[in-house]
Parts: structure tokens; C-alpha cells; sequence
């Protein structure tokens, strides 16, 4: 039996309290709270929304490696544009490769290969291929369905995947920039859960509303930090922390606990601001 003292971060709670962990073989089996004498900090790892792997031009392995080095211990992973490339196959090698690290891979099904019907790709993931994916146990969640005018419009194709996720339990990721009105309700009640593709408050709450929980990106691309920032707070607990796309001279320099640190500066409460970045 192992024991950690200190200062113990409850995010769920959102409390400190002075304590100990007691843990064996890496799993913790109590936490007892009580007055120590060491006054470190122990919070849970920080956790990466939504992220494409394969921006950072990395394996899974070699990312895992440079982003737990900030503080990232989990990350919730699209494998699209290898799927783009090599279908199931790619999506089958960032799994495997990922089992090579202790870092906690969510993979997710692509749900739009090709990224639209007008794209030329090396492989195309149909709703049957899609089914079989949900199948598997290794697979966490219906990934980004970037096509809303499909879910809008009741495509066949498109809502077969969104159904399929809805059959197996999984939850379905969601990519839907400035949709607003009675297509948002329409998205929302197909059973999209999240969206990464908020650039105001407006558009946000919106989604919010429509019982869509939002991740703020803050990537080497799109940076939408200070346009929505104040969401932290206004609605704990329905926000999350996230890259989409994080190119490798930027991840070097830091990862979610760059995200955090800034959400500090701009005034976001502690507790609040590690929920966002903890909890998915």
C-alpha cells in the first residue's frame, strides 16, 4: 500500500481538502480526509477533449510522451484524416499503437470519411463500416459529425451513423460551426452531445441551451479562449478543454496546461476552470 498526502483537489465536488490517498499496483482503493502535514497539490490529470492526433505529426505513443510532460494524462482522439488515407486500417493502427503507452486513448469512429461527397479519399467509412466500429469496445463515441445539413435533413447515410451510436450507448461527438435556430434543435435532438466550433457567446449559449455541452478550442489553428472564456463559469461542469489541432512546435511548448493557465489570467475560477479541463 502506497499513501499520498496533501492538498486533494475534488473537481466533481469542487472543494479542497487537506487528505490522503492510499493506492496499490496504480489504482487508488481509498481516500481518506483528514489533516496532514504536507501542503503539495493532488489533482487529477488533465484530460484533452478533442484532439486529431495526427496534426501533432505524431504516433499516438509519441504524442502521449510530449503531452503528459504538461500535465495530459487522457485525450479524447478523432482519427479522421488517417481514416481519410487508410480507412479502418488507420484508425486499427492508432489503437494499437496507443496500447504501447500508459496514456488513456478515447478513440472515436469516424463519422465523415470523406470529409464531404465532393473530396477524392483513399478509403470511404459507410454506415455499415461505421456500425462495426461502434461495435468494438476500443471505440468510445460516434466521432465529429461534421455533416449537419445531413442530420438537419434527415439523410439516410448520415442518420444510419447517428443511430448506430445511439444503439450502441456511445456518445456522438459534434461539428456544427453557427448553426443556430431550428436546425440546432433538429442536430440536437438526433443526439449530438458536444462542439468544438463556437467563436461567440452567442453561438454558445445557444448550444448550451440546447443541451449541447461545448468544448472551447484553443489550438495551433482556430483560438476561440477569449471569445469564450466567460462560459467557464457560467456553466460549470458543461464545459471541456480542448486542441482539435495542435502542431508539434506547440505541443513541445505546452498542451491543456496552457489552455488552463490562461483561463487563470483572464479571471475564470479555479475549480471551475479545472473542471473544465479534468472532466469529459
Amino acid at each position: 500500500m502506497n499513501i499520498i498526502k496533501g492538498n486533494i483537489v475534488d473537481v466533481v465536488s469542487s472543494r479542497i481538502f487537506k487528505g490522503e490517498i492510499h493506492y496499490h499496483n496504480g489504482v487508488i482503493t481509498s481516500i481518506i480526509e483528514k489533516e496532514v502535514q504536507e501542503d503539495q497539490y493532488i489533482l487529477p490529470g488533465l484530460i484533452n477533449a478533442h484532439v486529431h492526433i495526427e496534426s501533432t505529426m505524431l504516433s499516438p505513443l509519441e504524442y502521449s510522451k510530449e503531452a503528459v510532460k504538461h500535465g495530459t494524462v487522457a485525450a479524447v482522439c478523432d482519427p479522421h484524416e488517417i481514416a481519410n488515407v487508410l480507412g479502418v486500417y488507420g484508425v486499427d493502427y492508432m489503437i494499437e499503437n496507443g496500447k504501447s503507452s500508459p496514456f488513456k486513448f478515447f478513440f472515436g469512429a469516424p463519422s465523415c470519411v470523406p470529409a464531404t461527397p465532393f473530396e477524392t479519399s483513399g478509403f470511404e467509412l459507410n454506415a455499415e463500416v461505421i456500425k462495426s466500429l461502434l461495435k468494438s469496445n476500443e471505440i468510445h463515441f460516434l466521432a465529429e459529425m461534421m455533416n449537419y445539413p445531413g442530420v438537419v435533413y434527415n439523410d439516410k447515410e448520415v442518420m444510419e451513423k447517428v443511430n448506430a451510436g445511439i444503439w450502441y450507448k456511445k456518445p456522438i461527438d459534434g461539428h456544427a460551426p453557427g448553426l443556430k435556430g431550428a436546425d440546432l434543435k433538429k442536430y440536437a435532438e438526433a443526439g449530438i452531445t458536444t462542439d468544438h466550433e463556437c467563436v461567440n457567446m452567442e453561438e454558445a449559449t445557444a448550444k448550451l441551451n440546447a443541451g449541447i455541452k461545448v468544448q472551447i478550442r484553443e489550438g495551433s489553428a482556430a483560438k476561440n479562449l477569449e471569445a469564450l472564456y466567460k462560459l467557464i463559469d457560467l456553466h460549470p461542469g458543461k464545459i471541456m478543454l480542448c486542441t482539435d489541432d495542435s502542431h508539434p512546435d506547440d505541443l513541445i511548448n505546452g498542451h491543456i496546461n496552457i489552455i488552463v493557465k490562461r483561463c487563470l489570467e483572464l479571471g475564470c475560477d479555479f475549480l471551475n476552470t479545472l473542471k473544465a479541463a479534468t472532466i469529459v
